[in-house]
């Protein structure tokens, strides 16, 4: 082969794999976009949401919905897990996390008032359909969305979100005895509950390896406990949660009516949402993807990959669809 013969095979060589260099960078770079999580704020009914959003918003989207006393702050982990294929919403609650606290003589703190709100901050982003992921609160105010618009929710994952009596024990005898008499007594009795202890309590019991769990969830979550008015928020819901037993009634109906397709990933060793609460979802729902996992409460944070894997295969089954966005 001639010198020149030598150089110009040498040079297309060259440039071919420079080509599948640059592919390959410019699709790692896309995927690492499509992960990449925004944090922004938006005006709803007066009060700014704060939320996380990551993934192409072409792709069918997830709206994860946290519980007591997080925030979005909860998904951290799991959101980057989502976003190569999907398009991921994760909103704070007034009062919680960084979205605004309004002072209770101008803002109602029912979880009614607090779905509403969501339900509006879903329609201010743009948000048509979803698939909801249910957590402890996030499960009320879920639920209410679900049942008031049941055609925009494509799927349910359910993590230690209660619906059914059954799923409240014995750590519900305090507030179960505050919804009976409303007094200062009843409600002074659940403040331990708010304390660091209270919150590390959440978060360790009922966990084999409490060394999977960053300390920097509940320190985090006790910051905005620990804010001025806060407490009384806390109490004030604590209150309200009656008036979500009351609807369980409802919620089921909507389970037997809909069959929305249904993943439950559940901490079995969860002393405030046991694992009765997850197994009655079975009287109701008959496409349910069920899963008891080893751990407590707040399961994403020691099996946050195992739940994201779940998640993934339950979703490609059965959410399907391209922009979600109006």
């Amino acid at each position: 082969m001639s010198r020149i013969k030598q150089l110009i095979l040498s040079t297309a060589l060259l440039t071919g794999a420079l080509t599948g260099i640059v592919a390959n960078a410019s699709n790692a770079n896309s995927e690492m976009s499509d992960q990449t999580v925004h944090y922004q704020v938006t005006a709803v009914d007066g009060v700014n949401v704060f939320y996380r959003e990551a993934g192409d918003p072409r792709n069918p989207t997830l709206l994860l919905l946290h519980g007591f006393p997080t925030s979005s702050q909860m998904f951290r982990n799991l959101i980057p897990r989502l976003a190569g294929k999907y398009h991921v919403i994760a909103p704070d609650y007034p009062g919680f996390g960084q979205s605004s606290q309004p002072d209770r003589s101008q803002f109602a703190y029912t979880f009614d008032n607090l779905s509403l709100v969501i339900e509006h901050f879903v329609e201010a982003v743009g948000v048509s359909q979803f698939a909801l992921y249910a957590m402890d609160y996030g499960a009320p105010i879920g639920f209410r969305l679900a049942t008031r618009h049941p055609e925009r929710v494509t799927a349910l994952i359910i993590q230690n979100g209660n619906a059914y009596d059954e799923g409240l024990q014995e750590f519900w005898a305090p507030l179960k005895q505050y919804w009976s008499d409303n007094s200062p007594t009843s409600r002074d009795a659940l403040r331990p509950f708010l304390t660091l202890g209270g919150t590390m309590w959440q978060y360790t019991q009922g966990v084999p390896n409490v060394t999977l769990l960053s300390p920097d969830a509940w320190t985090t979550d006790q910051y905005y406990l620990d804010r001025a008015g806060n407490n009384e928020i806390q109490l004030d819901l604590f209150y309200d949660y009656r008036n979500n037993v009351a609807l369980y009634p409802v919620w089921h109906t909507y389970f037997r009516s809909y069959q929305p397709p249904t993943l439950i990933v559940w901490g079995k060793n969860d002393p405030i949402f046991p694992a009765q609460g997850a197994e009655a979802f079975k009287r109701d729902l008959t496409n349910l993807d069920f899963h008891l996992l080893d751990t407590g409460h707040f399961a994403l944070e020691s099996n946050g990959a195992e739940i994201a894997d779940l998640m993934l295969k339950f979703l490609a089954r059965n959410v399907t669809g391209n922009a979600t966005k109006q």
